[in-house]
């Protein structure tokens, strides 16, 4: 077994729980192509994507509040142990106040009795809420921490653009972190995050800022729905992606064949694809619910990893790689010993 550089400080936390929630509705991708007049088949075969869950009736908070309470189940918790609560995806319900207080009155976690802010990396923003909550929760500023990602995508697609339309599902996935107690095993190993900021134009929604607000006139509604220039995505992430896992697993001291299970952001097919044709995994390592979920956004990870557990996939004591990428370019891995 490799051993770990010198420079690496892990961090003893450990994800108590994981749990997740699905919005009732399901919607086949046959029916996708008939509304977007497509040639049937086509998003199965482009994309890898059968169907997907979208909210007609849940909001954003129930969702997370459905899915926290199931991470704080899973970790013997109830939300009076929780004194740090982050919502961690790229839609807010609402620009203000954060999502986090909402889900802290949800979830009924006691008044005053937790902070709660928001983090927006788009597909990232699990991960990166989770190094976030582990530095602070390993430094003892916080006993328990409560991530959640909640992303509800069907207002912000654009008809005009099937080929992305097509992508998105819903759904809402939270984790509990504390410090790993003595004697067991579950640590963070490392997290590495890089942005190619000249891939910002890639994948946008102008508007909802400052510089498309909402009041302007000249704001049209097709700039609060989503664009993704896929082409130009794939390609470039493809290209950056190589070595960013080779600075991975050097820092790491892993090798790719000593992970047990590799998360990554559920994209689409042919980003699936890659982990295996170009970086080195296997078909078994890397966790796959794309073809029934499609693409979550901040969900993404989060729920892949929450039902990989449930299914018995991932147990205790694994190494399992969080890995993806999101609007910016960003590109993001954390390491860690489940």
């Amino acid at each position: 077994m490799s051993r770990l550089p010198p420079s690496i400080t892990m961090l003893k936390v450990k994800i108590a729980g994981l749990g997740h929630y699905l919005p009732e509705h399901v919607v086949s991708s046959a029916q996708l192509e008939a509304e977007y007049g497509l040639e049937p088949g086509w998003i199965l075969r482009t994309t890898g994507i059968a169907a997907r869950h979208r909210a007609l009736t849940e909001t954003t908070v129930a969702m997370a509040q459905r899915a926290a309470q199931r991470a704080l189940a899973a970790a013997g918790m109830t939300a009076r142990d929780v004194d740090l609560i982050i919502a961690a995806a790229s839609g807010r319900q609402q620009a203000i106040p954060c999502t986090a207080a909402f889900i802290q009155r949800a979830i009924g976690a006691p008044d005053g009795g937790s902070a709660c802010f928001d983090l927006d990396a788009t597909c990232l923003s699990f991960i990166f809420g989770l190094q976030t909550a582990a530095h602070l929760v390993a430094a003892g500023s916080y006993r328990t921490a409560l991530i959640v990602s909640s992303e509800i995508t069907r207002r912000s697609l654009n008809p005009r653009e099937p080929q992305s339309a097509v992508l998105f599902g819903d759904a809402a996935a939270a984790a509990v972190l504390v410090r790993t107690p003595a004697g067991e095993s579950a640590r963070i190993v490392w997290e590495q995050f890089a942005t190619h900021s000249s891939g910002a134009d890639l994948t946008t929604i102008q508007g909802g800022g400052t510089l498309h607000h909402p009041n302007d006139p000249t704001t049209t509604p097709e700039m609060n729905t989503f664009s993704m220039q896929g082409t130009g995505v794939y390609k470039k992430a493809a290209r950056l992606v190589s070595p960013f896992m080779e600075q991975f697993f050097a820092q790491t001291g892993w090798t790719r064949a000593e992970v047990d299970a590799v998360v990554p952001h559920q994209a689409s097919g042919h980003a699936l694809d890659l982990l295996t044709a170009r970086y080195g995994f296997t078909p078994a390592q890397v966790v796959r619910n794309l073809a029934e979920r499609g693409n979550c956004v901040a969900a993404s990870i989060p729920l892949a990893f929450s039902e990989a557990v449930a299914s018995g996939r991932i147990q205790r004591g694994q190494r399992v790689m969080l890995v993806g990428t999101g609007a910016g370019l960003t590109i993001g891995a954390l390491g860690l010993v489940f």
